[in-house]
């Protein structure tokens, strides 16, 4: 097991990248519950299309985090052109 309570961000490059990660992650995990979307703008960007789009995703109650789940969370975001950073 990872770290237990570790929140995950999966860090995407447009809204409609964020949202297919969430609908697969929901399908694919129900265990890790509810996920978040969150727009974040860049630093020092005032051109709203500079943002990157964050699912925020909370350790699964069962168990935490696994080195299969991260990997598996690691592929799901590369196939979107995003990556995951640990909260």
């Amino acid at each position: 097991m990872i770290e237990n309570n570790d929140r995950q961000l999966l860090v995407l490059p447009d809204r409609d990248a964020a949202e297919e990660i969430a609908e697969d992650l929901s399908a694919r995990w129900p265990e890790l519950g509810a996920v978040e979307i969150v727009r974040d703008s860049l630093a020092g960007e005032d051109d709203a299309e500079d943002a990157q789009w964050l699912v925020v995703v909370e350790a699964p109650e069962d168990g935490g985090w696994t080195a299969q789940l991260l990997a598996d969370l690691d592929r799901l975001v590369a196939e979107q052109d995003g990556w995951r950073e640990q909260d």
